[in-house]
């Protein structure tokens, strides 16, 4: 690593090798290089004098790029397409003059994009499902555990963890699902030409529009795609982009609100994400144990989020059938937005297989609410012993409000229950109210809602995805 410029933190600390390659020089050149294969190959299938040795020797050294060439004929012509067309001639001097035969730079740039973005979302997907594998495998193990549901971040009536677990992971499948429906639908530019016209290929092929309609089907099925888009001005809509980047921001804003209830709660000391054994928790208060997975989750979100606003204005300002401002902030924004979520996901993973649930604590919690969330049963109860449902609401109200402030003002243990349990009008005594304290009465369907949305939701993912699950992931530094 350089140590004396500016090094991306999203490439040194954050995103997976994998993703890197996807956005690494070495692929999108390979990429272009295979486009320049298909587009001679199609070229010679339909007629133009091209040769199998020309085509061979494309193929010879589609791999190899002497990345020196292009760099020195970059800085004569500045022009970075033209220079790997000289550089790969330089390779293959039979083949030289075919290549990039009728295309305009939008041929090897745009197709490249398409397919870096497929193959991108395609590993965000297989992380995707991991994590919702096991956000699945922990709300099952926990969905009979009572806990403190909050409505407000006030306690309010019980759930259960692993019911709570389902809510996020029901978010991510919300993201797959849209993720899916963009991916299937992402298609090739093709060779449309400068402004997309296709005006090269009807003087390359003498105006035979039959033989021209068949360039850029024939192209996509080379490059793994089922067809182009229908109608381009030199480049793809920049809206695909948009709509790319619109997937991830989707993705971030589910990682975002998981790790914040995962903060909330590990400040109640309900849960706690994975902690190492030499792990240093604070450089000045050595006790500390920090949430420091689940803040990187939000901080690197919150970037996702915003970075989707750069394709949508990009989108928005292209000029007619085509403009160069485009270019700078696509480097930046779709890269950038890819490694980012390869980072969050690979944190949620490893801090959802590694989450660690305080039982105790939850049900000292629980507790020390549960009388105040068991009034509406106790109530009811009374109502059936004959009493005026009006007035029972009036007197529980008075009697919580006196207990809460027994607990809020005077630090005291919560004395609802003795105060009921001293009001004739409820017909009950504080053994028997004690005895309705089992926090399992009052999570109402939770631990069937989860068995059922696991059943019903989840394993039919699980089950069209076997083959993408197991994944494990380690978090850099």
């Amino acid at each position: 690593m350089s140590t004396d410029r500016y090094n991306s933190p999203l490439s040194e600390r954050y995103a997976s090798k994998e993703m890197q390659y996807i956005f690494s020089p070495d692929m999108k050149f390979r990429t272009w290089r295979r486009l320049w294969i298909a587009l001679a190959e199609t070229e010679k299938e339909l007629g133009l004098d091209i040769t199998q040795e020309q085509i061979d020797e494309l193929k010879a050294h589609k791999d190899d790029i002497n990345y020196d060439v292009a760099k020195a004929r970059e800085k004569e012509v500045r022009h970075d397409v033209m220079s790997h067309v000289y550089a790969y001639g330089v390779q293959c001097p039979k083949a030289k003059g075919i290549i990039h035969l009728g295309a305009t730079s939008c041929y090897v740039g745009d197709n490249t994009d398409i397919i870096i973005m497929s193959e991108a979302l395609k590993l965000v997907r297989k992380k995707l499902v991991n994590v919702i594998a096991e956000l699945a495998k922990f709300a099952d193990k926990y969905k009979n555990q009572p806990t403190l549901a909050f409505t407000h971040f006030q306690p309010a009536q019980p759930t259960t963890v692993g019911k709570r677990a389902t809510l996020w992971c029901q978010e991510f499948i919300m993201d797959l699902e849209d993720l899916d429906y963009v991916l299937g639908s992402l298609k090739l530019l093709g060779s449309k030409g400068t402004t997309g016209t296709q005006a090269s290929f009807q003087e390359l092929f003498d105006g035979d529009q039959e033989t021209i309609d068949k360039i850029d089907p024939m192209i996509a099925q080379k490059m793994g795609f089922k067809e182009c888009y229908a109608v381009s001005g030199q480049t793809y809509s920049r809206k695909v982009d948009t709509r790319v980047a619109n997937i991830l921001a989707g993705i971030a804003a589910s990682a975002h609100k998981m790790s914040n209830d995962i903060r909330l709660l590990q400040h109640l000391k309900e849960v706690e994400e994975p902690f190492e054994k030499s792990q240093i928790g604070s450089s000045a208060m050595a006790y500390k144990r920090n949430p420091m997975r689940s803040e990187r989750i939000a901080s690197l979100s919150r970037y996702v989020m915003i970075d989707a606003l750069n394709p949508a204005i990009t989108s928005a300002t292209q000029w007619f059938e085509r403009t160069l401002d485009d270019s700078a902030n696509k480097r930046l924004s779709i890269p950038e937005g890819f490694l980012a979520i390869d980072g969050i996901l690979d944190l949620c993973l490893n801090v959802v297989d590694g989450l660690v649930v305080y039982e105790k604590v939850i049900y000292k919690h629980m507790m020390s609410e549960l009388p105040f969330m068991a009034t509406e049963n106790i109530m009811m109860d009374a109502v059936k012993a004959g009493g005026d449902r009006q007035e029972l609401h009036e007197k529980i109200r008075v009697l919580s409000m006196e207990a809460g402030k027994n607990v809020k003002q005077e630090g005291k243990e919560n004395n609802l229950l003795e105060l009921i349990a001293a009001e004739p009008a409820f017909h009950t005594t504080l053994e028997e109210l004690k005895q309705n304290m089992d926090p399992a009465k009052y999570v109402g369907r939770a631990p069937i809602q989860v068995d059922a949305f696991l059943k019903n939701v989840v394993q039919p993912i699980l089950d069209d995805n076997k083959e993408i699950l197991g994944m494990t992931a380690e978090i850099n530094v």
